[in-house]
């Protein structure tokens, strides 16, 4: 589903995502509210918001639908033009399954979505690092959370974007260890996503 106030932009979106083999764009919306409307009534796999729009902006209607408290919430991918830091802060904490700028060009769209439906999230490589720094206040370093060592490695790993095959292949281990490993950490930390995590990561100093 892809919800964005200028026609141009839904349009190109869906052009790209239809022209997969195995994706369908199955909505479009115009505005946050009608968004947030369509996206509950549709439940689609993955949803594509911008964040400036009419009536109610893609940040609250984010939050709507995968904010904290959500039972069932979307997988909702912020696609938008402002890589302000407080957009990427307020969209990460709000359950964002991933954040890309709008030039980021059409594979990265698709690789955004991919990984929104198989549980890993994408953030835009040019801002990632200086974003994900920037989240919050740092806790006090030492604090490792209860993790193992080999967690702590993943954690680490996934805050500097790596992927679960990438992460195997540098820790020597498989791609079900690793999801493993990212399933116990969620769990200990109560955390519900890889955003989420490499934030966490970022708080506690455990990457610099």
């Amino acid at each position: 589903m892809v919800a964005d106030d200028q026609a141009m932009v839904r349009t190109g979106f869906g052009m790209i995502i239809g022209a997969q083999p195995d994706m369908e764009v199955v909505g479009e919306a115009a505005d946050g509210v009608e968004a947030v409307e369509l996206a509950r009534r549709l439940r689609p796999d993955v949803a594509l918001f911008d964040i400036r729009m009419p009536k109610m902006d893609g940040l609250q209607a984010l939050r709507l639908l995968a904010g904290p408290g959500v039972a069932d919430p979307i997988k909702v991918v912020v696609v938008t033009t402002f890589d302000l830091d407080e957009y990427v802060h307020q969209a990460l904490r709000n359950g964002a399954a991933g954040f890309l700028l709008k030039d980021s060009g059409p594979a990265l769209l698709v690789e955004a979505v991919r990984a929104a439906v198989s549980g890993d999230a994408l953030i835009s490589p040019s801002i990632t690092v200086r974003l994900l720094e920037h989240l919050s206040h740092p806790a006090p370093a030492g604090d490792d959370g209860g993790l193992s060592p080999r967690e702590l490695d993943v954690v680490r790993l996934i805050a500097r974007g790596r992927t679960n095959t990438e992460i195997a292949t540098e820790l020597f281990i498989s791609v079900g260890t690793v999801k493993t490993h990212l399933g116990s950490v969620q769990s200990k930390l109560s955390l519900r996503n890889r955003v989420e995590v490499a934030a966490w990561a970022w708080e506690h100093r455990l990457v610099s």
